[in-house]
């Protein structure tokens, strides 16, 4: 067995890696927005997406992710490498970084919705929505609102949200959505997953409607793979497996390579609504596929963030 775990190892580990982005296309004179840029895949993307164009990390704790500039601007040669202070567990905070992009910033080209929560122990946003809603999804949902403006006059553009396969496992629980009533901190993860799917479909399809006739303004959804990452960080058992099983799962790099794909690749620059694994397509789940349900969803988060988006 251990001699024929040797022999398999590389097939094993780049069956693992799943795919790569391939594209080499250049971003100058565009910019790039990474939500969580300061570790873990969206640090990857941003590693990336900096030897192409401009990238602003958008973080909340701004000491990680000047040091992960720091690191990407040495790498690359890049200056244009910025970090910015965004907290999505804080509406207000939501609101001043759009407020200081859109005042310094003429254009956006790339919205790329990377961080996220999992398994957090009961707790609610500053807004009080649970926070793997509040993070995963309100935060974004209102962050792309903010500047929807400036993408649409920046196209063609693209808005990348990182979901994942957990999607599988979630619901829309419109009458528990904050978890009061019953809580389970995987399920509320599962939960959240699908609510990235769910506002992508509906935002897509918002975005044909009005803009049909501007080429390449896009939304899309992805799943990076099962990642050896901090984003466990909040489940001891979880970050145990991790380690145990780290040879099974994706580097922080490999794990980026559908955000970035999702982002740059030329063949996806009219293609819209979609999910995408390992760069390619993706199947989504049935409830992942319930218009009514995007729709109300849509409708409920705009109530909640206290926003008119029609």
């Amino acid at each position: 067995v251990p001699v024929f775990l040797f022999v398999a190892a590389p097939y094993i580990r780049r069956y693992v890696a799943g795919g790569r982005c391939k594209s080499t296309a250049r971003l100058e004179g565009k910019v790039v927005i990474i939500t969580g840029a300061n570790t873990g895949i969206g640090k990857e993307t941003a590693r990336d997406l900096a030897q192409r164009g401009k990238v602003i990390l958008a973080c909340r704790d701004t000491a990680k992710a000047e040091a992960a500039a720091s690191e990407i601007r040495a790498e690359t040669g890049n200056q244009q490498v910025i970090v910015k202070k965004l907290d999505l567990a804080d509406t207000k905070s939501i609101r001043e970084f759009a407020e200081k992009f859109l005042a310094e910033e003429k254009e956006l080209h790339i919205l790329i919705n990377n961080a996220g929560v999992m398994l957090c122990p009961y707790s609610k946003t500053a807004d009080g929505f649970e926070m793997h809603l509040g993070v995963n999804h309100l935060g974004h949902f209102l962050l792309t609102f903010l500047l929807l403006e400036c993408l649409k006059q920046s196209a063609p553009a693209r808005i990348v949200n990182v979901s994942s396969l957990a999607h599988h496992g979630g619901r829309i629980r419109f009458h528990d959505l904050h978890g009061e009533k019953s809580y389970n901190r995987g399920l509320a993860y599962c939960h959240s997953k699908l609510a990235n799917v769910l506002f992508t479909r509906e935002l897509a399809r918002r975005l044909q409607g009005k803009f049909q006739r501007q080429a390449g303004f896009t939304a899309n959804a992805l799943h990076p793979g099962s990642v050896s990452s901090e984003l466990v960080r909040h489940s001891f058992v979880m970050t145990w497996l991790w380690k145990i099983f780290s040879f099974f799962l994706k580097t922080p790099c490999e794990g980026a390579q559908t955000s970035i794909y999702c982002a740059v690749a030329e063949e996806l620059e009219s293609v819209t609504g979609q999910y995408f694994s390992d760069c390619q397509p993706a199947y989504v789940s049935p409830r992942g596929r319930d218009d009514e349900t995007a729709k109300k969803l849509w409708s409920v988060s705009c109530e909640l963030l206290g926003i008119q988006w029609d």
